[in-house]
């Protein structure tokens, strides 16, 4: 494959992912997922800055995605359906791709202390920029912290369920996080 066929990117997740999943993360190297992925190793470096970024991959887009949901949502939406407009952007940016390597990217990140550290500072990043999305629309600060706590576990419990579909089925991550956040929208409701 030559070095600046397109796809380079996704080609290093899917090797990352393909060599974290058989040798475990701390054996493998970026020598190894750059030949896996048929790149040179600065062209690793110039797609990734270590190989614990490769797991967090698109990380600014789902931000990015879900502000912008956030953001466009009607005027008099609450909280929480303003989030819910930033989950089903966000869920437009998921694939076939994600769904394919979404047990393997859960296997890697369950045997690695190191990258399950790294999952949870995504997650608190997600939370921030949810957070920071609903402050610009009006919504005090602790409110929108809550509802951005809640929109991203939404995201990852429905992720998790339609990430265990089958990878042939064609049904919308945006139903699985819907779900999920009404799941959690009734359970906070009982906390009273």
């Amino acid at each position: 494959m030559g070095r600046w066929e397109p796809g380079a990117r996704e080609r290093l997740v899917v090797a990352a992912v393909d060599l974290f999943t058989e040798q475990g993360y701390d054996a493998t190297t970026v020598t190894q997922i750059a030949e896996r992925a048929g790149v040179t190793k600065s062209t690793f470096f110039r797609h990734f800055p270590d190989k614990r970024e490769l797991l967090v991959a698109g990380q600014e887009t789902l931000s990015r995605l879900l502000s912008e949901g956030i953001a466009e949502a009607p005027a008099d939406a609450g909280p929480l359906d303003a989030v819910a407009a930033g989950l089903v952007r966000a869920s437009s940016a998921m694939g076939p791709m994600n769904r394919e390597l979404a047990p393997r990217l859960k296997a890697a990140v369950t045997a690695s202390t190191e990258l399950q550290e790294r999952d949870a500072l995504k997650s608190v990043s997600l939370a921030a920029a949810v957070t920071t999305a609903l402050v610009a629309r009006g919504v005090p600060e602790p409110t929108a912290a809550l509802a951005g706590e809640l929109g991203v576990l939404a995201f990852k419990r429905g992720y998790a369920v339609w990430s265990d579909g089958a990878p042939d089925t064609q049904d919308d991550l945006s139903e699985y996080t819907l779900a999920a956040l009404d799941e959690l929208r009734t359970a906070s409701a009982s906390l009273h």
